[in-house]
C-alpha cells in the first residue's frame, strides 16, 4: 500500500525556513499504531494526517512520540497541501480536531488560521525553570499548556541551552521563552522534550498563548512575531476575544511516496 506524503516548511517564505511539516492525505484512518510509526519513522515535529468528511477534513497531528491536541505549524501545512496539491477551491477550510472546529482560509499569499485564545495563569516555580534554562533571569512566567518564560532582552532568547532533562521534570506540554522584539513585536522559542520535540523552530499553537499576552502589554491586537533559534520562521497573529487568527506563508519542499507494508 502506498500514501502520498508531503514535505513543506510552514511559516516560511522560502525552503530551509520556518519549521519543516509531512502531511499526508488518507482516504479512510489507518490504524493509530501506524500513524504513530509514519510520524516516527519522518523523524519531523508534526506529522499531520487528514481524512475528507462532509464539512471538510478530519485533521490529527503526531509528533515521533505522541498525538497532541493542537499544532499551528502542521495545520498550515495541511491547508495548503489542500489548496494547492488537491486543489480545494473553497476560500475557507474546516477541520474537525481534536481541539474542536478550526477554520484556515486564504489571505493573499498567506493562509490564516482561526484558534481559541488560552489564557495564562502565574506559575510559582522560578527556581526550578531558571535552572533548566541555564539560571537566566525571569521576568513573568505563566502557564497555560505550555508554561511561558517572559524574559527582558531578546538576545538571552538567542544563547538559550536548556537542559532537556530538567524541562520534561516540569509542568505542561512544553516551554516557550519571549522577549519583546525589536523588528517585531514579540519573539519565542519553544522547546517540548515532555512530546519528543527538544525545539520546534515555529509553534503555532504556542501563539494562542503568547499572542492574547502580549496583546495586552503592548496594548495592540495586531502582532508581528518571528520564533526560532539558528532556524526561524515569521508569522502575523490578531487577537479578537477567546480567538487568535494566525497567519504565514508556506514553502513546499518535498514531495513522495510511502511504501506501508502488507497487512
Amino acid at each position: 500500500m502506498k500514501i502520498d506524503l508531503y514535505q513543506v516548511d510552514a511559516f516560511a517564505s522560502q525552503p530551509f525556513e520556518g519549521n519543516p511539516a509531512a502531511v499526508c492525505p488518507l482516504d479512510a484512518w489507518l490504524e493509530d499504531a501506524m500513524l504513530q510509526a509514519i510520524a516516527a519513522e519522518n523523524n519531523l515535529s508534526e506529522t499531520a494526517f487528514f481524512v475528507p468528511t462532509e464539512a471538510g477534513y478530519h485533521l490529527r497531528w503526531f509528533t515521533p512520540s505522541v498525538e497532541v491536541d493542537l499544532c499551528g505549524h502542521a495545520t498550515l501545512a495541511a491547508a495548503w497541501v489542500i489548496f494547492n496539491v488537491l486543489g480545494d477551491s473553497a476560500e475557507t477550510l474546516q477541520f474537525e480536531t481534536r481541539s474542536g472546529p478550526l477554520l484556515v482560509q486564504r489571505e493573499g499569499d498567506e493562509l490564516a488560521m482561526d484558534f481559541p485564545a488560552k489564557t495564562l495563569a502565574p506559575l510559582d516555580m522560578h527556581a526550578e525553570v531558571a535552572a533548566a534554562l541555564g539560571g537566566i533571569e525571569i521576568e513573568e512566567l505563566l502557564i497555560s499548556d505550555d508554561i511561558v518564560v517572559v524574559v527582558e532582552e531578546a538576545s538571552v532568547i538567542e544563547h538559550l541551552a536548556p537542559d532537556m532533562q530538567r524541562l520534561k521534570q516540569l509542568p505542561g506540554r512544553g516551554l516557550a521563552v519571549t522577549a519583546k522584539g525589536d523588528d517585531v513585536d514579540f519573539v519565542s522559542r519553544w522547546f517540548g522534550p515532555k512530546v519528543g520535540v527538544e525545539e520546534d523552530p515555529v509553534t503555532g499553537s504556542a501563539h494562542t498563548s503568547l499572542a492574547p499576552y502580549w496583546a495586552v502589554r503592548l496594548g495592540k491586537q495586531a502582532l508581528t512575531a518571528r520564533q526560532g533559534g539558528a532556524r526561524k520562521g515569521a508569522l502575523s497573529c490578531v487577537v479578537e476575544g477567546d480567538r487568535v487568527v494566525i497567519k504565514g506563508r508556506v514553502a513546499p519542499y518535498l514531495t513522495g511516496q510511502i511504501m506501508l507494508p502488507n497487512a
